[in-house]
């Protein structure tokens, strides 16, 4: 494996390993009043676009940083739904 496939996997690993004290955080409150949804949905959705781009490559990198990070705000976009009711209530 070259020097810049382990490059992009500890780039990897930083920007999606960024997302789970986030998804962490919003589950042990049960509260997201504070995320943006369409801040969620468009990272969700740019993620989904370099995971394409990734596997049109085949920069395994790219795959599998992007698909553990549409994961992560995957759950957390869920967590918004699931915890809306909750969070309006709060205000």
């Amino acid at each position: 494996m070259q020097l810049t496939h382990y490059l992009g996997f500890f780039a990897g690993l930083l920007t999606s390993g960024a997302a789970i004290p986030q998804v962490f955080q919003t589950y042990r409150t049960k509260h997201a009043r504070d995320l943006s949804m369409w801040q969620l949905i468009l990272l969700d959705f740019g993620m989904l676009l370099w995971l394409v781009y990734g596997i049109s490559l085949g920069d395994l990198p790219l795959i599998v940083a992007n698909t553990f990070s549409i994961a992560c705000y995957t759950l957390l976009i869920g967590m918004k739904v699931r915890y809306a009711k909750r969070d309006t209530a709060a205000c």
